[in-house]
């Protein structure tokens, strides 16, 4: 029997149409295709849930029941698989325990290191964790950070304890804290905050009459003090409880006047190791860190210091060289956070296995792409089978075989259009092939920004003081490599600075549930249950499977998932309402000749035309049509969307927003390059009606259609933090001395 192929037969996954192909082993295999085609059905949803599910059964029966379960995918046959390495998209979530240094494990080598060799000594490895009780600073718990009140919030200066000057719960007139200082005699109850002399607001605040001295009433122990005992000084661990919540709105993070946002207690900051803490260790970007790492010669430490230096040399390679251990992993890009991935496979010595990628370009300048495909040609080398899900014309190309999916998405896709080289794929005649082909000129009549909007002294994160002018009413694209400050420029000094007018459209997940769909998430499915309602004289819930109208065998899910401990689950159609998720009696009735579930299945594009007179429903499905989404049926599961099309579903949300600036982080994310054609006209329609549109971008294509174009830099991390070029793309190319420049001259 042939081994070196992956013989898929009669897939059925999803909206793949019986398909059958061979997978070439030991190859890199790219598959493309447009959003939403079927690709992350074959490569995620069969081979790689497959191989999981059959490695997990090499497992006794007590670890099955503790691993993930995947489900058998729609297939008559598959065979050849080895055990395979997944790198998806999914962001580093993790709390602010979580760092970089925590995630990759060079933290805890880093603590090993500190442990060996420290002067003066300090204690095991545990003593250097911000985690563990021995290590942690005692103020913050480790985190760096505290909660606080901001009393200029909680207290309103123009009322007095008769009005209720006080914000907080359990304060009002008349609750258990105001008759506790009311009653104190303390206080004239008619006074206004704003009159209180400094000796009776220390009183509110501290309970003595002046700072620092002794209590007047054991009633009264001061707003701050008692605030701080009772909900700040519990731990990290019980702040998220009922009184915190609602005291949110009065409090701020402020850094640890105990250790200065540093995370350790005294003891172990006082360590050092080269001359310097763990902390200060910590907070150096990786190129630096490796630097003093070099220089330290105790034989004792040579083993943690080559597997350290390993590490940093890898998360250089790959493009992270301005990352430090500190950063928070909640902070990183999808991008950043995939490579951190993939950083962990460039060490291993395994051979025979299948990587799985999902689009790994994501969120990388074209600079960094290339170190990435240089990774993806050293794990084939090593003998390994490297499955890509990709739109990327760099990373495509040095493919040994690409997979086209198509020809369009949902319904009508799922069918394998092309399989071959690259170069064989430039003359299929594919919608794929076709975009690889075409050289996207520059914009011919770039429009010309009238008024501008300041940003200056902008010092968040590397910006070294920046002073720029943001352009109004045309298309600015802001880029620059991965970590030179873009994101902290727009979205933490921008968008901040004019909030009220901007509306920003991020990569952060849709609320993707099986019961979330385009009509629940863009708010029109109470529309439409109101006019089945009106026609048919019942009350709109019996047109709800979450409500009245679903079936009750499934409680309106459509299918039984049935549960089998150790074993995977069995997921089978509902008998009683055979998927549909609605009772008999909910389907009994129709709009116009459809019941909901019909109504539900159609594409957005034929609902247009299906409520033609109704101008809500109007309204909300041209949303979804103008952001290039006809095809997407109104009633489809938003956990089954693409990344892409969950973007241009946010999009749909936003487009009828009061901001006049549209802020988007990276909108070709998971887009073939057909997609990021419409994205583009999308774009530009927004500006012709008036408003502003901001994109942060590595996508030359995108670059070479804005009106303007504002580069960070020169590079990443402390090296970038700068504006070193701003102007239309086709002064850009002509005379731009930036490395972004470089990669636009190429790509004309």
């Amino acid at each position: 029997m042939n081994q070196d192929k992956i013989i898929i037969r009669g897939l059925r996954q999803n909206n793949l149409k019986n398909v059958s192909l061979d997978v070439p082993k030991g190859k890199i295999v790219v598959f493309t295709g447009v959003s939403g085609s079927g690709k992350s059905s074959i490569v995620f949803d069969t081979i790689a849930a497959e191989s999981q599910r059959q490695m997990n059964e090499t497992y006794t029966a007590f670890m099955r029941g503790r691993l993930p379960k995947y489900e058998k995918p729609k297939v008559e046959r598959i065979d050849n698989l080895s055990a395979s390495v997944i790198v998806d998209q999914s962001r580093l979530g993790g709390n602010a325990r979580s760092t970089v240094g925590t995630i990759s494990d060079m933290y805890a080598a880093l603590r090993l290191l500190f442990s060996r060799i420290g002067q003066p000594y300090a204690g095991t490895a545990s003593y250097f964790s911000f985690n563990d009780p021995n290590g942690m600073c005692k103020t913050c718990s480790g985190i760096g950070k505290v909660l606080d009140l901001d009393i200029e919030r909680a207290i309103d200066p123009d009322k007095s304890w008769n009005e209720s000057m006080l914000g907080l719960p359990a304060f009002g007139v008349g609750n258990y804290y105001w008759k506790q200082y009311t009653g104190s005699g303390l206080f004239d109850l008619d006074k206004k905050y704003r009159d209180y002399t400094p000796e009776e607001r220390n009183l509110l605040l501290f309970g003595s009459r002046e700072p620092g001295g002794p209590r007047v009433n054991k009633r009264v122990e001061g707003i701050k003090t008692q605030f701080q005992r009772l909900c700040l000084m519990k731990g990290p661990e019980e702040q998220n409880d009922h009184t915190l919540r609602k005291l949110n709105q009065f409090m701020e993070e402020k850094v640890c006047p105990d250790c200065g946002g540093r995370r350790l207690n005294p003891k172990t900051l006082a360590c050092k190791v080269a001359g310097y803490s763990i902390d200060e260790m910590c907070a150096m970007e990786f190129t630096e860190l490796r630097a003093v790492l070099n220089t330290i010669a105790d034989p004792r430490a040579k083993t943690i210091v080559d597997a350290l230096t390993a590490s940093l040399t890898r998360m250089i390679d790959i493009g992270l060289p301005y990352l430090s251990m500190n950063r928070e992993s909640s902070t990183l890009s999808g991008g950043e956070a995939q490579r951190l991935k993939l950083v962990r496979y460039m060490g291993s010595s395994l051979t025979g296995m299948t990587y799985i990628f999902d689009e790994p370009s994501t969120g990388m300048h074209p600079r960094d792409v290339y170190r990435m495909t240089r990774l993806l040609r050293d794990l084939r080398d090593r003998g390994n089978t490297v499955l890509v899900v990709e739109h990327d014309r760099d990373v495509i190309s040095i493919a040994d075989e690409v997979i086209d999916v198509g020809p369009l998405a949902g319904k009508n896709g799922g069918r394998i259009l092309f399989q071959g080289s690259y170069e064989k794929l430039l003359l299929s005649g594919t919608k794929t092939g076709e975009a690889m082909k075409h050289i996207e000129p520059l914009k011919p009549a770039p429009r010309k920004p009238r008024e501008f909007l300041p940003v200056r002294n902008a010092r968040v994160h590397n910006l070294k003081n920046v002073d720029v002018d943001i352009p109004l009413n045309v298309l600015t694209v802001v880029t620059g490599v991965a970590g030179s400050g873009k994101s902290s420029l727009i979205r933490d000094v921008f968008a901040r600075e004019y909030a009220n007018r901007v509306v920003l459209v991020d990569q952060s997940p849709v609320t993707a549930t099986g019961r979330s769909t385009p009509a629940t998430f863009l708010g029109f499915f109470d529309e439409i249950r109101k006019v089945m309602a009106a026609e048919n004289g019942v009350e709109g819930s019996l047109f709800s499977f979450n409500s009245k109208g679903g079936c009750p065998c499934c409680s309106g899910r459509g299918q039984i998932v049935t549960e089998l401990v150790f074993m995977d689950p069995v997921t089978t159609v509902c008998e009683a309402c055979e998927g549909k998720r609605y009772s008999k009696d909910a389907l009994s009735y129709s709009y116009k000749g459809k019941n909901i579930v019909e109504i539900l299945d159609m594409p957005a594009g034929e609902a247009y035309e299906f409520f033609g007179e109704n101008r809500k429903l109007r309204k909300a499905l041209g949303a979804m049509l103008e952001v290039g989404l006809p095809y997407l049926s109104l009633g489809q599961p938003l956990s089954t969307l693409s990344g892409g099309e969950r973007q241009r579903v946010k999009l749909a949300k936003d487009l009828d927003k009061k901001g006049s600036i549209y802020v988007l982080d990276e909108p070709t994310t998971g887009l073939h390059a057909a997609d990021v054609k419409t994205v583009m006209e999308l774009l530009d329609s927004l500006v012709e009606r008036g408003n502003t549109v901001i994109v942060i971008e590595h996508n030359l294509d995108v670059m070479k259609q804005a009106d303007y174009i504002i580069d960070v830099g020169p590079d990443g991390g402390t090296a970038g933090g700068q504006i070193v070029f701003t102007g239309t793309p086709r002064e850009m190319a002509e005379s731009g001395q930036t490395i972004t420049a470089e990669y636009l001259r190429k790509a004309l």
